[in-house]
């Protein structure tokens, strides 16, 4: 049997180092970080990341207790990383905590591989200088710096993991929304039909559940779920009579927009002007699909088909099949992106136009997109209209109408 198989490393004050220690110990020269990292980033990056690193909130107290006996606010560069207060003072810096909890939540940050200790002969932590040399005894903080960027790696993976479930619950939403309004209108063109009862039950059902914290996986089964329904709605609904109805409306919506001549260019004073208006402040901590505040929003007035029928560039860059609002939605937030358009505008255009009526914006937008020198100023002043009451989508889809039959 190899003898170094069994042996663990002690360090000058027999306390064990454990094989995270040597693995950042050990870490190549290249790992390192090119650049000094402020040292509240990286907690608050931690923090996010902290199921990874299996650290808890108490152990990442403490750290940030440890991090304020650090003088400066960049970790890296020349700078020595040992911080060397007394455990009477980590305690006071941490409002109280018990000596025996605080140094449990060490070890676990030791372990960890996010700092190491460095004991003196005698255990006590100080700084000792010898003419300009200078030798500190006490935590070092430079595995935590070398980590930086696999700690932040590992934020971001978070991030995304958390934006992918906010969009899913989004889609969700807006299907649940699209079931409502198709046992709605089914009920008015087939009256005494079971099925719309079912997806009345169905889309009350999600509402109740959405007000939970659901996982991935949950609302990944409730779309499948309400997929499947809302294409049994649309086969049932599209049928001739419904076809020659959803003309008809579309005929009624092109005579009533024509009659405004100022809304027919695409709002072609905000792009001479460069969409230079701001919106009203909003709490982005909200969620943008709250499902009680979309109840008290509609669906478009104008029919879906017409929006796709005026958009026809949408279908070049979003592959996925486009039957119902949800699915636009899909397509907008597909797009938004490649447009230029940041987050913060998307989720404000959302707020006060609804997911429906932004994603026909944006989609209307892509089909003039040459045109438009600022997609996302362009974006924001057509939401502080929105929020004025002043703006409807309606005149931008058949000013599209009109370009492509005047062509």
């Amino acid at each position: 049997m190899d003898i170094f198989m069994e042996y663990t490393p002690i360090s000058p004050f027999m306390r064990p180092i454990s094989h995270a220690h040597l693995r950042v110990i050990e870490r190549p020269e290249a790992s390192v970080p090119a650049r000094p990292v402020n040292k509240w980033e990286l907690l608050r990056e931690l923090s996010k990341a902290q199921a990874a690193f299996g650290v808890s909130e108490r152990d990442l107290t403490v750290l940030q207790g440890l991090l304020s006996f650090f003088p400066d606010d960049a970790l890296g560069g020349n700078a020595e990383m040992v911080v060397f207060p007394s455990n009477k003072a980590i305690c006071e810096r941490l409002n109280g905590m018990p000596c025996s909890t605080m140094r449990r939540h060490l070890a676990r940050l030791v372990e960890a591989g996010l700092l190491q200790r460095r004991d003196s002969p005698n255990g006590k932590r100080y700084v000792r200088k010898h003419g300009e040399d200078r030798v500190a005894f006490g935590f070092d903080l430079s595995p935590l710096y070398c980590q930086s960027e696999e700690i932040a790696r590992a934020a971001e993976a978070v991030r995304e993991a958390e934006e992918r479930v906010r969009r899913l619950r989004e889609v969700v939403s807006l299907m649940r929304r699209d079931l409502a309004a198709l046992a709605e209108f089914g009920d008015e063109i087939q009256p005494g039909l079971g099925f719309w009862d079912q997806l009345r039950d169905k889309a009350a059902l999600t509402a109740r559940a959405l007000r939970r914290k659901l996982s991935i996986e949950d609302l990944a089964a409730y779309r499948a779920d309400l997929e499947a329904l809302l294409d049994q709605a649309r086969n049932i609904i599209d049928g001739p009579e419904t076809e020659e109805m959803n003309t008809n409306d579309a005929h009624s919506e092109r005579h009533h927009h024509n009659s405004n001549k100022e809304s027919i260019d695409l709002e072609p004073a905000l792009e001479k002007s460069g969409a230079a208006a701001g919106v009203p402040d909003v709490d982005t901590d909200e969620a943008v699909a709250d499902v009680d505040e979309q109840d008290t929003r509609h669906l478009p007035k104008i029919p879906l088909h017409l929006v796709i029928a005026a958009c026809p560039s949408l279908k070049t860059f979003y592959q996925g099949e486009i039957r119902h609002w949800h699915q636009l939605f899909d397509a907008a937030c597909h797009v938004r992106p490649a447009m230029g358009i940041s987050a913060s505008a998307w989720e404000e255009a959302q707020r006060f136009m609804g997911p429906e009526q932004a994603s026909i914006v944006v989609a209307a937008m892509l089909e003039r997109f040459a045109d438009i020198r600022s997609p996302g100023g362009y974006l924001r002043a057509l939401t502080a209209k929105a929020a004025a009451g002043e703006f409807s989508c309606g005149p931008m889809v058949m000013a599209l109408i009109g370009r492509r039959n005047a062509a």
